[in-house]
C-alpha cells in the first residue's frame, strides 16, 4: 500500500484491532458535532462495521481509513464518503483524535496522501468537504491543500440549539 505511506504517517484500512479505537471516537460526544452524531454506539455494532470494512468501495461508497505514524500509533480517521463513481467525486473527513497531534503537520500529509490516491488511483474529477464556520484549523488545513471555499451552507446544523454555518471546500483535479 505504497500509495498510502508517507514520510512521516500510513494510511491504512481499519483491522478488528480498531474496535476500542473506534469504539472511543464514536462514543465521544465532543466529536458528534463533526459527524452528526446523535446516540452512542455499541461495541458490537462497531464490530459489525469493522467485519464489513473489507468491503470495496464501489459497492459501499465510502472508505475509511486509520491515520498512524510510522511507528504504528494511531492518530485518528480519514473518509471517502458520499463516493460517486458516475460523476466522479467524492467528499473527504478527517479526523485528528488527540488535541497535542493536531497542528504538527499529520492532517496536512493524510490529507495529501488521499487526495493523491483519489486523483491517481480512483480517477475522481473532485473532492469536497464540509467544514463548521467556527472550525478555522480544519478551513486553514483545506486551504493549504487548494480546496477553495464555494460557498456557505446558512444555518446548516443544529448543536445544542444553536443553528451554526457550514462552509463547503472543494478540490479540482486539475488545480491539484
Amino acid at each position: 500500500m505504497l500509495t498510502l505511506s508517507g514520510k512521516n504517517i500510513n494510511l491504512r484500512p481499519l483491522e478488528p484491532e480498531d474496535l476500542e479505537f473506534i469504539y472511543e471516537i464514536e462514543n465521544n460526544e465532543d466529536l458528534w458535532e463533526l459527524s452528526s452524531t446523535q446516540t452512542p454506539y455499541s461495541r458490537f455494532l462497531i464490530k459489525q462495521y469493522l467485519d464489513n470494512a473489507h468491503r470495496d468501495i464501489y459497492e459501499v461508497k465510502q472508505l475509511r481509513l486509520v491515520i498512524e505514524t510510522k511507528e504504528e500509533e494511531r492518530l485518528g480517521l480519514i473518509d471517502i464518503f458520499d463516493f460517486d463513481p458516475q460523476h466522479r467525486r467524492a467528499a473527504i473527513g478527517i479526523l485528528i483524535v488527540e488535541k497535542e497531534n493536531r497542528g504538527k503537520g499529520f492532517g496536512a500529509e493524510a490529507l495529501k496522501l488521499l487526495c493523491d490516491y483519489s486523483f491517481e488511483r480512483l480517477k475522481l474529477h473532485q473532492l469536497y468537504a464540509n467544514v463548521a464556520e467556527e472550525n478555522l484549523k480544519s478551513q486553514k488545513l483545506f486551504r493549504n491543500m487548494n480546496f477553495q471555499q464555494i460557498g456557505i451552507k446558512k444555518d446548516w446544523n443544529l448543536v445544542n440549539g444553536n443553528y451554526k454555518n457550514e462552509i463547503l471546500y472543494q478540490l479540482i483535479n486539475n488545480v491539484y
